[in-house]
């Protein structure tokens, strides 16, 4: 969190929030990866 805050790109509360919860869980990281993925708009394509 705070390279986030470094580079200018400080963590929103709701982020921080979900890495509590993965931490709290003990969620491995796959699933970790997929949860965030999955929330993550696709991007246009060009």
């Amino acid at each position: 969190m705070r390279l986030q805050e470094i580079e200018g790109n400080p963590l929103s509360s709701d982020d921080i929030a979900m890495f509590e919860m993965f931490e709290r869980e003990a969620w491995p990281h796959d699933r970790r990866l997929a949860h965030i993925l999955a929330a993550v708009a696709p991007l246009p394509a060009e």
